[in-house]
């Protein structure tokens, strides 16, 4: 007899089988410790924070609402009588923090973790009925529910979750999986999330406690348990010992935020910011499923010594099901600062017939080698050294400008994005340090001359940040040059680490102004010229996280402008658009960059039978496959058959690329570095033609 054949036969049954006895789990309680350890992080939020926190009922509302939220975001455990005991913290979350009275938030976990644990075995006790699987129906699973009113009853919630178990296994019988791999997968799957809420501990209460009090101020704050202080970042970070990833949680999933460069994920080219990965294996061992699970059990379960191999079951960024997923091999590794360094290329744009030397650097991370820097070796490696070198390199071979390839770059050592900008102007300020206090240090650049004064473009896009933006707003304002791609992320705060009696609590202590007076934080940096992108700025970037300190402004300083790009922009804009509308990659960027914001804003629930959803998804799979060749039939590319071969052909060099790297069949990435030139030699031939205008 068939599962949910059966299920749909009894719904009543299914609907009437409440939890009536709960597993028994021993309560946790809030140690001495971690009381002490939220006072403190209290009086730190109040007198060390840059924002000025009001700890009112308002932030009481806003904090109880948030622990809510990470308890139980998709409404899915607790039920609305569960939670009116506590609805006291709506008003008097604040004084709880600040007296270390934490047991009626342990309390209202201890509530969640008995009906998370129940519902748990009511799954494993439908799979131990022993029943197979039919998906005729015309239901439809709603996906996010994170606004969804909390139930009223049990049965409200068995009728979810009947939903959410024929999901599953839905999911797993559209990758040709027969019904006992389908019912073995699921027990796995259940089994292991039972063994780890059986496992929690209370400095897991504690922290998630602690995550709901600081990330209702702002997304960089956030407390580490011992145990995360050893991590690089609380929130989203591998060890360098590891794939080289940042991660965040997003709902039930973990993601990919962005990749460190050089490191084995960024080399194995496997990995794209918002892939989610679903689950993760040792090296032959079999894959855990790690939906639902802690980001930082996910890091654990990713990181390893260097030379071994972790699989990730990576759902793609660009996919609409779940069902779409697929494996990927990286092995672990460490990042060298040579991994990391500047490098630059020369590539020709032809005009007329004639080729033009267009120098290119690409700079992955602002570093320096800290070591040898402090022991006063004089050849130490740095990324103003390096960038240097580069740019006797290529003025050696005769550039007609350069391009700075900051994409990617999520920043690092402040001293070299400000010693940096200081190669191409003759001293001056370089950016604004504001603290709480309203105290504002200028830093600038204090050596005389430039090392390179002919043009220059800057490239950047969503992953550019902190000292990249820093950078890329500094050669803007003095109109140095000019900056092209996608807004940047927007984080323009300072964070430091500050020891607790027990852990340690990051906090935002400063934001980052342009010397024009406005701020980096949130808006980022706008280019000049905007290329498509692929990467969603709802998803990816300050202005995608909750509760991001918005964007202000400060007084500007005196500086002197060496250029003024504006002059050529409407010029330099319809050139580029010209050209960008014959460009197949930039029109596949284009258009899979709608595609894809249409199929999620249509993608609020998924259908239940099997044929509709295969349907719904070779739908969506052949208009993206239908984009990508496109784009190979205008680059005169053989077609491809299926969309994840597009997936990895559009990301991959072709074989027919010459000594310049410079041939149309290169991948779409490729494409903003070689408009950038082009855009810079017109650029320069603009300011050419008026230098001979004013002679």
């Amino acid at each position: 007899m068939s599962l949910f054949a059966t299920l749909s036969r009894s719904v009543a049954l299914a609907v009437m089988l409440v939890v009536t006895s709960p597993a028994v789990m021993a309560q946790i309680a809030p140690t001495d410790e971690q009381r002490q350890a939220a006072v403190e992080i209290a009086d730190a939020l109040r007198y060390g924070h840059y924002a000025n926190i009001t700890f009112d009922e308002q932030w009481s509302q806003e904090a109880f609402q948030r622990y809510l939220d990470i308890l139980d975001g998709q409404r899915a455990y607790l039920l609305n009588r569960d939670i009116e005991p506590y609805r006291h913290y709506e008003n008097d979350m604040a004084e709880a923090l600040f007296n270390g009275d934490l047991d009626d938030a342990y309390a209202l976990y201890n509530q969640l973790s008995e009906r998370n644990i129940a519902r748990v075995e009511w799954l494993l006790a439908r799979l131990d009925e022993g029943l197979s699987f039919n998906f005729d129906s015309d239901e439809r699973l709603e996906i996010d529910r994170e606004n969804a009113p909390w139930a009223t009853r049990e049965s409200e919630l068995d009728e979810l979750w009947r939903k959410r178990l024929k999901n599953d296994a839905l999911t797993l019988a559209l990758t040709d999986q027969d019904d006992e791999q389908i019912v073995d997968n699921l027990r796995q799957r259940y089994e292991g999330q039972l063994s780890r809420l059986r496992q929690t501990e209370s400095e897991d209460v504690f922290g998630l406690i602690m995550a709901a009090v600081t990330s209702t101020i702002d997304p960089h704050t956030g407390y580490l348990s011992p145990r995360q202080s050893e991590s690089f970042d609380i929130q989203m970070s591998l060890s360098l010992e590891g794939i080289g990833a940042l991660l965040q949680a997003d709902g039930e999933y973990v993601k990919v935020a962005s990749l460190v460069p050089g490191g084995p994920a960024d080399r194995a080219d496997v990995l794209e910011p918002a892939d989610r990965i679903i689950a993760v294996g040792q090296e032959d061992g079999e894959m855990v499923n790690v939906v639902g699970m802690r980001l930082d059990n996910v890091v654990d379960l990713i990181r390893g010594p260097k030379g071994s191999v972790v699989r990730l079951d990576i759902v793609p960024a660009q996919a609409v099901d779940m069902t779409r997923s697929h494996i990927v091999e990286i092995t672990r590794d460490t990042v060298s600062l040579e991994d990391q360094a500047a490098h630059g290329e020369v590539i020709n744009v032809e005009r007329d017939g004639e080729p033009h030397p267009i120098g290119v650097i690409n700079i992955p991370t602002f570093y320096v080698d800290f070591d040898a820097w402090q022991a006063g070796e004089e050849e130490y490696r740095s990324t103003t050294r390096d960038v240097a070198r580069e740019i006797e390199r290529l003025k050696e071979q005769g550039v007609e400008g350069i391009v700075l390839d900051l994409r990617n770059n999520g920043g690092g050592a402040l001293q070299e994005a400000n010693s940096l900008i200081g190669l191409f102007i003759d001293r001056g300020p370089t950016v604004q340090v504001r603290d709480a206090q309203g105290r504002i240090q200028l830093y600038g650049d204090t050596d005389a001359g430039t090392l390179y004064d002919g043009p220059l473009t800057v490239l950047v896009n969503r992953l550019s940040a902190s000292a990249s933006e820093i950078f890329a707003g500094a050669i803007q304002d003095y109109g140095r040059g000019l900056v092209v791609g996608s807004s940047t992320f927007g984080k323009g705060t300072v964070q430091t680490l500050n020891d607790l009696s027990h852990g340690q609590i990051k906090l935002t202590r400063a934001k980052f102004y342009r010397i024009t007076g406005k701020s980096t934080q949130n808006r980022g940096v706008e280019p000049d010229i905007s290329f498509p992108s692929l990467i969603d700025p709802e998803r990816i970037g300050e202005s995608s996280l909750d509760n991001a300190l918005g964007w202000d402004t400060v007084q500007d300083v005196q500086y002197r402008r060496y250029g003024t790009p504006e002059t050529f922009m409407d010029a330099l804009s319809t050139q580029h658009a010209a050209r960008a509308k014959e460009n197949p990659n930039f029109r596949y960027v284009e258009r899979q960059s709608t595609l894809a914001r249409q199929l999620r804003e249509q993608h609020t629930s998924v259908s239940l039978n099997r044929e509709q959803r295969q349907r719904e998804l070779e739908a969506q799979e052949a208009e993206q496959l239908s984009l990508e060749n496109q784009r190979r039939r205008a680059l005169k590319l053989p077609e491809l058959d299926e969309w994840m071969d597009a997936r990895l052909e559009s990301s991959e060099p072709s074989d027919d690329a010459d000594e310049n790297g410079e041939d149309e069949g290169m991948p779409a990435d490729r494409a903003p570095v070689l408009e950038a030139a082009e855009i810079l030699l017109d650029y320069a031939q603009f300011q050419q033609a008026q230098r001979m205008a004013t002679r």
